[in-house]
């Protein structure tokens, strides 16, 4: 996610908050832990200790080997990367404008990242991936300032670092079917919920940039970002790249998005409804059969006890 003020985060706190973590941590280690260590790569600084280092190393190759993005320029501005030891030390560097469900948080008016450490949860991802994701934050608001609204710099760092496996979120959103796709502006606002409607937001921008971008297969977003950053328009640059209003576009994107993604949903919603159902009735099936198989053998036991009697009746009749 991207921090600090350009999307409403605690700003001017948090950048003070960074600069003492930053200066303790070069100055003295902390508790248990060794010396902290400076990895020095290209435009990256990467800060971290020593338990982090094939971690760091990792990153820093990563980051150097693919250090472009979509649509842009290759950014030029150093970035500080600092790898926070465990949980709690994320939560101090990053602040309070990082959500709790947070892996790593990108502060691009003061050029630093934090990412969490090889400490860090399988949940959160392939670090790389996370890495990149922040780092596109920072190499857009290089290019376009504090321009993007929310929607378009989280769905913009999530398709440049290839995570499209965040349309899985869409796959399973029932919602898209039972109640429509929300508005560009709806969109927006729906980042300040919980995890769950988080998620699905970083899905829908996601979606969103992407059918952007293959709007001009031959160009993708570079005339539209340049013209965006000419211009200072984001309709402007909407109509000179793409021939088309924002209102065209977000009309667009809904109606795709819903009928690719919404019939899925419901789809597999029923599917896994009916799993479930299976699941609830299949136990009660076989207790049924298992029921219904003793009670034919007794009936079946009465029935040969019955014909035995009437057997030997029969004999004792004939003697």
């Amino acid at each position: 996610m991207r921090g600090g003020v350009a999307n409403g985060g605690d700003g001017g706190r948090a950048l003070g908050r960074w600069i003492l973590a930053l200066a303790l941590l070069l100055a003295a280690p902390l508790h248990g832990q060794d010396a902290p260590v400076r990895l020095d790569r290209g435009r990256f600084v990467f800060l971290f200790f020593p338990r982090d280092q094939q971690l760091a190393t990792s990153l820093a190759a990563s980051a150097l080997a693919i250090d472009t993005f979509p649509g842009l320029p290759r950014p030029r501005q150093r970035v500080v990367i600092a790898i926070a030891p465990d949980k709690r030390h994320f939560r101090e560097w990053a602040g309070a404008s990082a959500p709790e469900w947070g892996s790593a948080s990108a502060f691009p008016d003061s050029r630093r990242v934090v990412i969490q450490g090889q400490r860090a949860g399988s949940d959160v991802g392939d670090p790389s991936a996370v890495l990149r994701h922040e780092l596109a934050h920072m190499a857009l608001h290089e290019y376009l300032g504090n321009q993007p609204s929310r929607w378009f710099d989280e769905g913009y760092a999530s398709y440049a670092a290839g995570e499209w496996g965040r349309e899985e979120v869409l796959m399973t959103n029932v919602a898209l079917a039972l109640r429509g796709m929300p508005t560009l502006d709806e969109l927006e606002e729906s980042f300040g919920g919980g995890e769950t409607a988080a998620q699905s937001a970083y899905a829908l921008a996601f979606r969103a940039v992407a059918e952007l971008a293959q709007t001009d297969r031959a160009h993708g977003l570079t005339l539209f970002l340049g013209y965006w950053r000419s211009t200072g328009s984001f309709e402007r640059a909407m109509r000179e790249a793409y021939g088309m209003t924002v209102a065209d576009f977000e009309r667009r994107w809904r109606q795709r998005t819903r009928r690719q993604y919404g019939a899925l949903a419901l789809v597999s919603n029923v599917t896994m409804a009916s799993l479930l159902l299976l699941f609830v009735l299949a136990p009660l099936y076989v207790a049924r059969r298992k029921r219904d198989r003793r009670r034919l053998e007794r009936m079946k036991e009465a029935d040969e006890a019955a014909e035995r009697v009437a057997q030997t009746a029969v004999d004792d009749l004939l003697r």
